[in-house]
């Protein structure tokens, strides 16, 4: 299939589009469960019959993008969470009985999970379908119609997705649009009943003030440096293989990427040269390698290279992991490039990275560490490589983040029945599995009086009786 080289801006009239979802939400305010699971197969037959086209137009987007990577990081993780959803609907559509105060019965209550109504998500650019397929999921599963903005970034899959989406939907059911900076501003100002944006912190502010203006509701999936932790007795080895796959999987282009790694610098050259050799394992060479992703445009590219050229004349050690010494100008391909002893005003140290590149900082006491990730803003994730069970315990208690892995990284993203997002500075509210379905629904609490009610006694005009129920209720 051709795939498309520049975005098209969307024909469709936005304010027209989010009427039209208005309209049918309304006219179907709780969606049966046959019609959730049908909106389910439909999105399931779109990624089965399609996925050669979806990799081929991702692998455009990025000039090279491995296709093992699109399928692990986008295709997979989105039948994997969309056939979970299917099996328990049934179960999390279900009325939830609650308990009722003593004082109240034979009253009853429960909680009734119910759509929300129109979702607006906003995509990224570096998982353009996962990160699409994902919240529709959960946002499908609860009931809602939905509005999906892909990046500019990715013209050709934000085209072929809504080529698809209106072949195997409803126009009033999901609709995507395409457009550059000025349309998502039109779009995060729309009167959604919930808009996910998944983007940079800095964006998130904008996209959390626009939304208010309407009150709406956001999830927001922002990223962050999120730190790999090696302690002393650490399987420095399979630390290395697992920081390696984490940071190199789509070139580090990943929110959940290992930003950077704290070490204990008497371990910092074993664990140095284990990265280099789990490098050199993964990606023997670069040049031509369709395992080894690109960095999607040039802006980004001269960014990075921009942040080593700073980190470089402050101070910084650069070491650059390319196998073969291969020539790699002209290209946006970025090999492995550990930063050592890079001053903490350097931006490879204080923005999240977002390619290959790993700062290395070293620590002298393990409780260094911790603080050392205690000063700086919440992370996306934290990854803790270790083998002590108190030491464990302790990291997990002592500091705040997203979400954590022990002894492996990145993995915690694509469990169908995990919550994933960030706290304070990396997002807020999360998505996924059964919180994603919660995340699109309002729990509606239903209090359903028996006509044998003893709630006359606590009416106006107010006497004795009153008084010394109260009494009663006071006393406990």
């Amino acid at each position: 299939m051709n795939v498309m080289p520049m975005q098209q801006q969307s024909t469709v009239s936005l304010p027209d589009a989010h009427a039209a979802l208005r309209r049918a939400a309304a006219a179907e305010r709780f969606p049966a469960l046959a019609r959730r699971l049908g909106w389910l197969n439909a999105l399931e037959q779109l990624i089965q019959q399609n996925h050669d086209a979806l990799i081929a137009a991702i692998n455009s987007d990025f000039g090279q993008r491995s296709s093992v990577e699109t399928r692990l990081g986008e295709l997979f993780p989105s039948l994997e969470e969309l056939r979970s959803a299917r099996r328990q609907l049934r179960r999390w559509m279900k009325p939830q009985r609650r308990g009722v105060s003593i004082w109240f019965r034979p009253a009853r209550n429960r909680v009734l999970p119910q759509p929300l109504g129109v979702v607006g998500i906003v995509v990224p650019w570096n998982y353009p379908l996962f990160l699409a397929l994902g919240p529709l999921i959960g946002a499908l599963a609860a009931g809602n119609r939905v509005m999906i903005k892909m990046s500019e970034f990715t013209p050709a899959t934000g085209q072929l997705l809504a080529e698809l989406v209106a072949r195997y939907f409803e126009p009033d059911l999901v609709c995507v649009v395409n457009g550059g900076p000025e349309l998502a501003q039109a779009f995060t100002r729309l009167p959604f009943d919930h808009l996910l944006f998944t983007g940079s912190t800095a964006v998130g502010h904008h996209v959390m003030r626009a939304a208010a203006d309407n009150l709406t509701p956001v999830t927001l999936e922002l990223g962050g440096k999120s730190p790999a932790l090696v302690a002393r007795d650490a399987d420095f080895a399979r630390a290395a293989e697992s920081i390696v796959a984490g940071k190199l999987f789509n070139a580090g282009q990943t929110c959940v990427a290992p930003d950077y790694v704290l070490v204990n610098a008497k371990d910092r050259d074993r664990l140095l040269a284990m990265l280099d050799a789990a490098a050199t394992r993964a990606y023997p060479t670069l040049a031509n390698n369709p395992d080894y992703s690109n960095i999607i445009n040039q802006r980004h590219y001269q960014r990075l290279q921009d942040w080593l050229s700073e980190a470089r004349a402050a101070g910084a050690e650069i070491r650059q992991i390319n196998p073969a010494a291969e020539d790699l100008s002209g290209s946006r391909k970025l090999p492995l490039t550990l930063v050592l002893n890079c001053p903490a005003d350097c931006a490879l140290l204080r923005e999240e990275i977002f390619g290959p590149i790993l700062p290395v900082v070293c620590y002298d006491h393990f409780d260094e560490a911790l603080d050392y990730i205690n000063a700086r803003p919440r992370p996306l994730a934290l990854y803790l490589f270790d083998n002590d069970p108190l030491r464990i315990e302790k990291t997990l208690h002592q500091t705040i983040s997203g979400g954590v892995c022990i002894n492996e990284s990145v993995l915690h993203v694509i469990q169908h029945d995990m919550p994933f997002g960030g706290v304070g500075a990396s997002g807020m509210g999360h998505y996924h599995g059964y919180e994603g379905f919660l995340t699109f629904s309002k729990l509606k609490p239903v209090f359903e009086q028996s006509r044998w009610s003893g709630s006359w006694m606590t009416r106006p005009p107010y006497g004795r009786t009153v008084q010394w129920l109260l009494r009663l209720m006071m006393r406990g």
